[in-house]
């Protein structure tokens, strides 16, 4: 169970929004969804991280754009706005890979904001729990 005053994957999270903001920096706004990756990739290497890019997921063959320490979805965006379908789409590859942490950025902004996403069947399984230990008490 995930203690709630803890914060999931804090250092992995730290390290990827610094690639993220590099990234964002060095190829600007204006860029396309694959540059961003490509640009992505290359610092991962660079820092020896270990990740996945499009690998193929669940039944209906989705592709998130990264899975990094097997532990984070990351997906890339370069459009004017985030949209529902966008927050969706990463809690279905989080579903499928049975992650428990998505990060969503869009790499349009004028200001980078990594949205965080948590995997929602993580998180009945947590509230059940504290829900029994709370009943326990």
């Amino acid at each position: 169970m995930i203690n709630q005053d803890e914060f999931l994957y804090g250092d992995e999270t730290y390290k990827l929004r610094g690639i993220l903001f590099a990234t964002h920096n060095e190829l600007g706004r204006f860029a396309k969804e694959k540059h961003y990756c490509d640009k992505a990739e290359e610092r991962f290497k660079l820092k020896l991280i270990p990740y996945l890019r499009e690998q193929s997921v669940g039944d209906i063959l989705d592709r998130p754009d990264f899975i990094v320490w097997d532990l984070i979805v990351l997906e890339f965006k370069a459009k004017p706005f985030l949209q529902r379908e966008d927050f969706e789409q990463v809690q279905r590859y989080l579903q499928q890979t049975n992650l428990k942490l998505g990060i969503l950025v869009n790499f349009r902004a004028k200001y980078l904001k990594p949205q965080r996403i948590l995997n929602i069947n993580h998180l009945q399984v947590s509230v059940k729990s504290q829900e029994s230990v709370d009943r326990n008490k």
